[in-house]
């Protein structure tokens, strides 16, 4: 299997993620949390990236982010896992949550900032065709900000799913671009 191969898996494992996450795709959270799974799997797979652009100094830092972006998720999805496994105990879930975000080693590592870099290493990784694949870059680089937008500040499930349509067609076009 290609590099290319393992970049497009993970892609579409990270959009069959915000299927989950939107709620589009049924729930079957038994016997285990399948969102998390694929999100989990999509964004170890999308390491790939790091060795499909052109190697240049953007895309050695643009690695760096996409890989602490990807340890980032890794440490998320587990603090998921954790909270699925509480099931129906929302007290459980709540004094989590608050230990979490008053324990600023584990929010800002792997709640807000960490896995924000994946995205951010993602879209940097892009401006290398800026000039020849604008729309294409603006696509990658808008859903990001997108996605992250609609996280932290809407909290809205639908237009967070929109935003990693955009990130992913993009970053799947760039990837198959003409050369």
């Amino acid at each position: 299997m290609k590099t290319k191969h393992f970049c497009v898996i993970g892609l579409l494992f990270f959009f069959i993620s915000y299927l989950f996450f939107a709620n589009i795709l049924p729930s079957f959270n038994e016997p285990i949390d399948f969102a998390h799974w694929f999100n989990l799997i999509g964004a170890c797979l999308l390491l790939s990236f790091n060795y499909v652009f052109p190697k240049n100094k953007l895309n050695s830092f643009a690695s760096i982010l996409t890989t602490l972006g990807v340890i980032a998720h890794i440490g998320l999805c587990t603090i998921d896992f954790i909270m699925w496994s509480f099931e129906d105990n929302d007290n459980a879930k709540a004094e989590l949550s608050y230990h979490i975000r008053n324990t600023p080693s584990l929010f800002y590592p792997f709640i807000v900032i960490g896995p924000s870099l994946l995205f951010m290493g993602l879209s940097m990784h892009t401006l290398n065709f800026i000039k020849s694949y604008f729309i294409l870059v603006l696509m990658v680089v808008l859903g990001s900000v997108a996605i992250g937008f609609s996280f932290f500040v809407l909290k809205d499930g639908i237009y967070m799913l929109l935003g990693c349509l955009f990130f992913v067609l993009g970053l799947g076009l760039l990837l198959y671009r003409k050369k």
